[in-house]
């Protein structure tokens, strides 16, 4: 049985966190979180991926920068699921602009920048949904139950 509020969501752990070695300690914030991973994978991103996923500021003047920059190590996309995973995943990775984040989440301890800023998240949960469908196929998306953390719904309490 799953939560009626439980989401998927997609992050990407930038070439700034490749780069810098940062994939462990990214991906263990969302885990002690208490997210499941449902999807991971290292891939190199095309131009056509690209274009899709950034297709909302691909006007932008500062789009080919943020093309280039996206295609200088391969990236490492993560599917996640939970209860109010997108929101959740929000405030864990904190502010677009490194600068302006808490310290205590991910840009607010790693990043200083807005470009690169360690990790993509899904804004919406129609964004991670159509997101996690952009890079993962129905088959590499896994169904289980995480061991070390469960709910109880309303109905099971009172």
């Amino acid at each position: 049985m799953t939560h009626p509020k439980e989401e998927k969501t997609l992050i990407i752990l930038k070439p700034d966190a490749v780069h810098r070695g940062l994939m462990g300690e990214v991906i263990g914030r969302f885990e002690r979180k208490g997210l499941k991973i449902v999807g991971m994978k290292m891939i190199q991103l095309e131009d056509a991926l690209i274009d899709a996923h950034y297709a909302h500021i691909k006007d932008k003047p500062f789009f080919g920068g943020i093309k280039n920059f996206m295609k200088t190590s391969p990236v490492v996309v993560v599917a996640l699921s939970g209860i109010n995973a997108v929101d959740s995943t929000r405030l864990i990775v904190g502010p677009t602009k490194g600068y302006e984040a808490a310290a205590g989440t991910i840009r607010g301890d790693l990043s200083l920048s807005t470009q690169s800023n360690i990790v993509h998240a899904s804004d919406s949960v129609e964004a991670g949904a159509t997101e996690v469908a952009r890079f993962f196929k129905e088959d590499e998306i896994f169904a289980y139950k995480r061991n070390d953390f469960d709910y109880v719904s309303s109905e099971e309490v009172f």
